[in-house]
């Protein structure tokens, strides 16, 4: 019998189960994957919530690492035995195995270890496809970039200041703080210490910068378009404070002719073209060292409930990754 982690109703990190579950045989052109490593995501405490409502039992967890140890007919990219990783649309990762598409899975190169996978299929893809396809940054840009303490955060610090960025990093302590200097931020701005807006007018000199990735949400997107400057773009790609509520339109004509996105990586990766290309550029990249996954926890499986509620509090620096 396989074990994972249920939500039979919404709420807080009390309501995650850990329980038997059925797992079937993998259908055609489906693998079997044993999970080797879980990564944690924000988007997890969505599904938890119900902020994205998914139909109820359901298991958590949009990415992993494993081993193929079941296929399917009709399998031919894959073999048993293989490492793999996979990011999925669909909750279903918190759980010692999944059948999984086996479209959606990747290979692991050598050079890329299960907790490295499990970390960064979901962050590392995300900030992949914010920096080379959402706004393609460039050298000498200045950015803005909210969270930068935690999973996807460090993953674009690093990235952007190999592409030649400079990096503005906001945190919500000392501690992080430290952390994101050490990763190659020009520029750190604790808050609400200091005033986003003012510290980032000053540092730009009053242009303002020319992107804004903001996964907070609510509490800081107005912030964050008083940052931009003329014809920026505002990229808000998370709502860890909450939804951005609705607001008229003209706000983005009278800060500039403002661009605004709320994009989502499932869209950037649809097609198996799409995912290879974005997987390679970042295996290649965390291969070479360009940027180094850090695994900032690591919580038994069955203590997921744990891991939530430190995600949750602000207790956790860089990803996180459950054991099954």
């Amino acid at each position: 019998m396989t074990r994972g982690v249920l939500v039979r109703a919404h709420g807080g990190p009390e309501v995650l189960e850990w329980s038997d579950i059925e797992l079937p045989a993998p259908k055609r052109n489906e693998v079997r994957i044993r999970h080797t490593a879980v990564g944690v995501n924000f988007i997890d405490v969505y599904d938890r919530t119900g902020l994205y409502p998914m139909a109820l039992p359901s298991l958590l967890g949009r990415e992993a690492a494993g081993i193929v140890e079941a296929a399917g007919a009709g399998v031919k990219s894959l073999a048993i035995g293989d490492r793999v990783a996979y990011t999925s649309t669909t909750p279903g990762s918190y759980a010692e195995a999944r059948n999984m598409p086996a479209d959606r899975v990747v290979r692991l190169p050598d050079a890329i270890t299960d907790d490295q996978a499990a970390a960064m299929m979901l962050k590392g893809l995300t900030a992949q496809y914010l920096l080379r396809r959402t706004y393609r940054v460039k050298k000498g840009d200045p950015i803005v970039v909210h969270a930068a303490a935690g999973g996807v955060g460090l993953i674009l610090v690093q990235w952007a200041r190999h592409l030649g960025a400079e990096v503005i990093a906001v945190v919500g302590s000392d501690e992080k703080a430290a952390l994101v200097r050490r990763y190659g931020a020009h520029h750190v701005l604790v808050t609400p210490r200091e005033d986003l807006v003012t510290r980032v007018r000053e540092i730009t000199r009053g242009r303002g910068v020319p992107v804004v990735y903001d996964s907070v949400g609510k509490d800081t997107f107005f912030a964050s378009l008083d940052c931009l400057r003329r014809l920026g773009m505002m990229v808000t790609y998370g709502n860890a404070s909450g939804p951005v509520a609705p607001f008229s339109a003209l706000e983005l004509s009278k800060r500039g002719s403002l661009f605004l996105t709320r994009p989502t990586l499932f869209h950037y990766i649809a097609t198996r073209a799409e995912l290879n290309r974005a997987a390679r550029e970042l295996f290649d990249v965390v291969a070479a060292g360009v940027v180094e996954i850090v695994v900032g926890q690591r919580y038994p499986l069955a203590e997921a409930a744990r891991a939530h509620a430190d995600l949750e509090a602000r207790r956790t620096t860089g990803s996180t990754v459950l054991v099954p």
